[in-house]
C-alpha cells in the first residue's frame, strides 16, 4: 500500500540491513534462511521459490509448539459503516470437510479498484480508536500502471481456493463487487462479526525505487477509546511470524531492506484495520510496486500464486497450532 492517506503514515525509515533473518524467523521456518540466501544470490530471478502444495496437517506446518491462545471475537460494532450502495461482503460456502473444517478466515484485499472514482467518500474521516483518518485510499501501482487493488484481489482469489480446499470458510471484506471501500473501520468490523479465526489484509507498498522485499505488519498494544488490541497482540504475532516464514519459503523473497531491520516484521499502532480488530489479524506488504525488480515479481502470475500459497500456508500453520 502507498504510505499516503489512511493507515499509511510513513514510518521512520531505517538504515538498510541485509543481515540474516532474525532468530525468531529462523526458528520458525528452518528452511527460510536458505531460501533467503538463494534470493540474494539470484535476486534478478523474477519467479523465485519453489512449487509446493498446502500442507494438510500440522505435522508439515512449521511454527512454535505452543502458539498463543486465540481470543473470542466480539460482535459489537463500534460504529456504522460508511454509506454505500455496496452489497454484503463476499463469502464462500462453509466447506464440508478438510483439516480446517469449522475455521473461518477473512481475507481483506487492500483498497478497491473503484476508489479513485469516489474521492469524497474515501477521503471522509473515520474513527480508528486512537484518532481519525480517511476512510480509505486508492492504493499505489507499478510504474506501468498495474494497481495495488488489482494485485490484492488476484492474490485473494488464489488464497480462497487454497484455503477452501483445506476446508476453511473464507470471507472477503470486498471482492470488487462494490463501487468503493469499505472504509478501514468497516474492514475491521467484518472480521470481528465473522468471528474469524484469522484475518490477513493484503497490500503492496509504494516506497522508493531500490527498496525491496516484503514485510508483515503486526498490531501494537493499543487501548484507547474504541480500540483495544491487548487481547490479540500475542496471537497476531504468532500469525504474522508464521505468514512471514512461509512467505519466504514459498516465494524466495527476502524481508524488506528498508523497514523492519531485516526481520520482515513491523509493529504499528496507527492502523485502523488493526486497532479495531478483536480477532487475530496482520497486514502483509508483499513487495514494493515502485521498484522495478519487485514489480516484475508482483506482476507475475506464477509469483502471485507462490505468494498466495505462502500466505495461505502461514494461516494453515497458525490454525493448526
Amino acid at each position: 500500500m502507498s504510505y499516503v492517506g489512511p493507515d499509511f503514515d510513513p514510518p521512520q525509515p531505517r538504515r538498510s540491513r541485509r543481515g540474516p533473518l532474525t532468530v525468531a524467523l529462523a526458528a520458525l521456518v528452518p528452511g527460510a534462511l536458505a531460501g533467503w540466501l538463494v534470493w540474494q544470490a539470484v535476486g534478478d530471478d523474477s519467479e523465485g521459490g519453489s512449487d509446493r502444495a498446502v500442507p494438510g496437517s500440522s505435522s508439515s506446518a512449521p511454527g512454535p509448539a505452543s502458539p498463543s491462545a486465540r481470543p473470542s471475537a466480539s460482535t459489537t460494532d463500534d460504529g456504522k459503516p460508511g454509506k454505500s450502495s455496496a452489497p454484503a461482503p463476499s463469502s464462500s460456502r462453509p466447506a464440508a470437510s478438510g483439516s480446517l473444517k469449522g475455521k473461518v478466515v477473512v481475507i481483506d484485499p487492500g483498497h478497491n479498484p473503484g476508489n479513485f472514482r469516489h474521492a469524497s467518500e474515501i477521503n471522509r474521516q473515520v474513527n480508528i480508536g486512537t484518532n481519525s483518518k480517511e476512510c480509505d485510499t486508492t492504493g499505489t501501482s507499478t510504474n506501468a500502471g498495474y494497481t495495488e487493488a488489482r494485485f490484492t484481489l488476484d492474490v485473494a482469489h488464489r488464497m480462497r481456493k487454497i484455503l477452501e480446499e483445506q476446508g476453511a470458510t473464507v470471507k472477503f471484506t470486498q471482492d470488487g463487487d462494490r463501487s468503493w471501500g469499505p472504509c478501514v473501520d468497516e474492514r475491521a468490523r467484518i472480521g470481528n462479526a465473522a468471528h474469524a479465526d484469522a484475518v490477513v489484509s493484503l497490500h503492496a507498498d509504494g516506497s522508493a525505487a531500490g527498496n525491496r522485499g516484503f514485510h508483515v505488519i503486526l498490531p501494537g498494544s493499543v487501548h484507547a477509546n474504541a480500540a483495544d488490541t491487548r487481547p490479540i497482540v500475542d496471537s497476531s504475532r504468532d500469525l504474522g511470524e508464521r505468514v512471514a516464514g512461509l512467505f519466504v519459503r514459498e516465494t524466495g523473497s527476502a524481508p524488506s531492506n528498508y523497514i523492519g531491520d531485516g526481520t520482515g516484521l513491523v509493529v504499528r499502532k496507527d492502523l485502523g484495520g488493526l486497532n479495531l480488530s478483536t480477532v487475530p489479524k496482520v497486514f502483509i506488504e508483499c513487495g514494493n510496486m515502485r521498484d522495478t525488480k519487485d514489480a516484475a515479481l508482483l506482476t507475475s502470475s506464477a509469483w502471485r500464486q507462490k505468494a498466495a500459497r505462502g500466505i495461505s500456508e502461514g494461516i494453515v500453520s497458525f490454525l493448526h497450532g
